[in-house]
């Protein structure tokens, strides 16, 4: 039997500063709270294990006003469970315990107990990843703003290497969009750059087939969620006849019942965020089902810090991916922490001889 832990908990927040205003097609963000999870076992309090909460305002189950609260409650009642020294069963246990109605909160207290049995080295998966910085594929995010302003993120984006962007769409004039997405396509073919779109749910079901029709002229890899989540038949319905393979994303949020959701719809792929999915086993449940049934995916991050961000890059490691992953955020805000994670030529490594900034 693996040795048992008595942890105690710890919360920190921490208001990130964008460096520029993102815009999606549900608003612009400007900060983003987030909230770092300490877990120390006060036998050995040398070591501490880091994990992150981080509701997405508008979008995570546990966006709500009275979250602190209810995390503080938590974190409480998880103390009173003693923890296998052992990930499989800490993953099973924190399931069992934590509500689905914080995916969050459970996605952050994983991540603390992994990297505390782990020694408190920021190491959740151990693997070629973490110990030989051997880098992941990721895509390049283009954000929603004026058109100079996606043009210039393009520029920036290719000249840095990056072979797949991620442009959001559904802000501004449509029009517009296609044609920042037909400059890229007329100076680099599909097998030169992988093109995808994030729609964020802005298209109505009405419209959507003609736009998907026009974007798949432009040879794009994928369109993120074309149609606002929670319209199952338009849905499926879209995904039978598109021209352009299609990605849930907001569609995968606190849905009980994963198979019979895939089923239904019959995705081309699925996106996968940890902090709004409930963590890492819940994702990979989804993984399993997905590959099951021949439906593709990649993680992307939910903009958080580079604790969380860290976490969402071993487990998309541990997979060993060759599709560019969602994970080039890092660098949005001005005061993310310092961190051994490193964005070059289009990929992310773990870079250990960099050091972590200590959380506070």
């Amino acid at each position: 039997m693996s040795e048992l832990l008595s942890v105690r908990f710890q919360w920190i927040k921490r208001i990130l500063n964008f460096r520029f205003d993102a815009g999606t097609s549900r608003g612009v963000l400007k900060t983003r709270p987030v909230y770092w999870i300490k877990a120390f076992d006060p036998r050995n309090p040398a070591i501490i294990g880091w994990g992150e909460a981080a509701p997405l305002i508008h979008l995570s189950l546990d966006d709500r006003p009275d979250f602190e609260d209810y995390l503080e409650n938590e974190l409480r009642k998880i103390e009173k469970i003693d923890f296998e020294s052992n990930s499989v069963q800490i993953l099973k246990k924190l399931k069992e315990h934590v509500s689905p109605e914080f995916p969050s909160i459970r996605f952050g207290l994983e991540t603390a107990l992994l990297d505390l049995i782990h020694g408190g080295e920021k190491r959740i998966f151990p693997g070629a990843f973490f110990d030989r910085a051997d880098p992941i594929p990721i895509n390049g995010l283009i954000w929603m703003g004026s058109q100079d302003f996606m043009a210039e993120q393009i520029e920036e984006k290719l000249n840095q290497g990056f072979d797949c962007i991620k442009m959001k769409i559904g802000a501004i004039d449509f029009e517009q969009e296609f044609a920042l997405l037909s400059q890229i396509r007329k100076r680099y073919s599909k097998d030169q750059i992988i093109l995808r779109v994030d729609a964020n749910g802005a298209f109505s079901p009405r419209e959507a087939l003609k736009k998907l029709d026009r974007l798949a002229s432009l040879d794009l890899h994928s369109i993120e969620q074309p149609i606002a989540a929670g319209q199952t038949e338009a849905m499926r319905a879209l995904c039978e006849i598109t021209p352009l393979p299609i990605a849930l994303d907001e569609e995968l949020i606190g849905v009980e019942n994963k198979a019979d959701l895939l089923d239904q719809i019959s995705p081309q792929h699925i996106i996968l965020k940890p902090t709004l999915l409930g963590g890492i086993l819940e994702t990979q449940e989804w993984i399993k089902l997905a590959e099951d049934r021949g439906i593709g995916w990649w993680m992307t991050s939910a903009l958080e810090s580079n604790i969380g961000l860290n976490a969402i890059a071993q487990l998309a490691a541990s997979y060993d991916p060759i599709v560019p992953q969602g994970l080039g955020t890092g660098k949005l805000f001005h005061n993310n922490l310092d961190s051994p994670l490193v964005i070059e030529s289009g990929t992310i490594s773990y870079r250990s001889e960099l050091a972590w900034e200590n959380p506070s």
